[in-house]
């Protein structure tokens, strides 16, 4: 190993108990050097290097002591370790200036992480980031190849070249087109993303979009068409116009008539509109089966048909509850919900439904109208803590009984933390609004339990959990 390869060090910030690393006696602090000799660049390297049998790891330790350590573990073991720079590189940014980046919109003056542009492809196979391929060389597909890392998904925007480098604003964009048909050849799977943007990639350049991607099933998945979203801050960006309730038909109307036909070929329907569309077109969203397994969740793709088939689900378990009838009659509790225009309808049915199972039972729901980025924008995770605050606070003024309890999507709260994208907490909610806020997780379960704040003591029956027994939290 030369010098410049040595110099390529990785911090080890954890090492999991009861993992190899620890039993290897592999310490915080200590930094890996090499894995068979070999320098390592980033994750990709760190991951495919590490699927053998055995391994020899080249460790220094904190005292300057290098360790060589011969392993031998199962073929997809990992060493139980967790790095100080989860890539194990710098992240590279987005060379691109989209004409429908959500960043560009953003207001000025927010901390600084929310300006950052990844187009990584590592975050594509690690997290499921979207990248263009507009940073990366061939050298960079080979070794996506060469590793077999999947699956890789893809910003495509269109097919047209010409159009994708306006769109792209990046006079390479078109030619990156060419990776697709490479990936495809080396049988590399992938998912595609289209931001619909009107009068720009819609209508006849989406249909031809999604006609040339279909080319590349079954290696390429899935692929989602998603409407731009528009903030209010769009001075001196291209002039984006949202779509109408009949052009979000006419969307959905073409998608699902090339759904069938992939769908008897392959077994795929394979192009997705998001959920924005129906709900603008105000109709039903699609049944389970023709999501293909929720590939394209993330997305926004299927993610109210889940909820909504896990409410129904859980409502049905609960009424199997033992004590459910008892609960039934003597229930008492007011509740506010505040989410999204996005999902307002929705949620408020769930309500409805649950105020006739329990007469005792009153829930507010509010769709928070977002002043912050512009009422074009209707999803709950982008609602900020001073939009939250001010309106539930006019309810209250106003004389509205809001209950004790307010429950908020878990997304409008930063990743494993409580607080909001504008920065105010929790804390902050719960002392301007006087009662208690609770983050709910996704799921329709979650958000029974929540409503109806109870626990359940649960037993296998036919290898799945029903409920034997419901009751309040405070009676556990």
């Amino acid at each position: 190993m030369n010098k410049k390869e040595k110099e390529q060090r990785h911090v080890i910030k954890e090492v999991y108990p009861d993992s190899i690393a620890e039993e290897l006696e592999i310490e915080a602090g200590d930094v890996l050097l090499a894995i068979n000799d070999q320098a390592i660049q980033d994750v990709f390297d760190y991951r495919y290097l590490i699927k053998n049998e055995y391994i020899e790891v080249l460790v220094e330790k904190q005292d300057g002591e290098e360790w060589l350590l011969e392993i031998d573990k199962d073929y997809d073991e990992d060493l139980g370790i967790e790095f100080e720079n989860g890539l194990m590189s710098e992240y590279r940014t987005c060379s691109n200036k989209c004409i429908f980046c959500f960043i560009d919109q953003m207001p000025p003056g927010m901390r600084e992480t929310l300006y950052f542009k990844d187009d990584d492809s590592r975050l594509s196979f690690l997290q499921g980031n979207y990248i263009t391929l507009t940073n990366m060389k061939l050298p960079d597909i080979e070794r996506i190849i060469q590793m077999h890392l999947a699956p890789i998904n893809i910003s495509v925007q269109t097919t047209n070249p010409e159009l994708r480098c306006k769109m792209l604003h990046n006079r390479f964009a078109g030619e990156k087109l060419k990776f697709l048909d490479i990936l495809y050849e080396n049988h590399i799977e992938m998912n595609g993303q289209v931001v619909v943007c009107k009068n720009v990639n819609d209508r006849k350049e989406l249909e031809r979009t999604i006609d040339d991607l279909s080319k590349f099933l079954p290696f390429m998945r899935s692929v989602s068409a998603v409407p731009a979203g528009i903030t209010k801050y769009r001075e001196g960006l291209y002039p984006l116009e949202l779509f109408t309730k009949e052009e979000a038909g006419q969307v959905i109307d073409m998608i699902e008539s090339r759904q069938k036909k992939y769908y008897e070929e392959f077994g795929l329907h394979f192009i997705h509109a998001s959920d924005e569309w129906y709900i603008l077109a105000g109709r039903e969203f699609p049944e389970e089966e023709r999501y293909d397994g929720y590939i394209q969740l993330e997305n926004g793709v299927g993610m109210m048909r889940l909820l909504i088939n896990e409410f129904q689900e859980a409502l049905e378990q609960l009424r199997r509850s033992q004590e459910y009838e008892q609960m039934k009659k003597s229930f008492s509790r007011t509740v506010t919900i505040a989410t999204g225009k996005l999902t307002y309808q929705t949620i408020s049915k769930f309500a409805e439904t649950l105020m006739e199972e329990f007469p005792g039972l009153t829930v507010h729901v509010y769709a928070i109208r977002n002043d912050f980025f512009g009422e074009t924008i209707t999803v709950s995770g982008l609602i900020t803590g001073q939009d939250l605050i001010g309106q539930l606070k006019e309810k209250k003024e106003s004389g509205v009984k809001l209950g004790d309890t307010l429950l908020i999507p878990g997304n409008m709260l930063r990743s494993g933390e409580q607080v909001f994208l504008d920065d105010l907490t929790v804390e902050d909610a719960r002392r301007a609004l006087e009662m208690e806020v609770t983050a709910v997780e996704s799921g329709g379960q979650d958000l029974i339990d929540a409503i109806l704040n109870v626990d359940y003591a649960m037993e296998r029956e036919n290898d799945n959990f029903v409920y034997i027994q419901a009751y309040k939290k405070d009676e556990k």
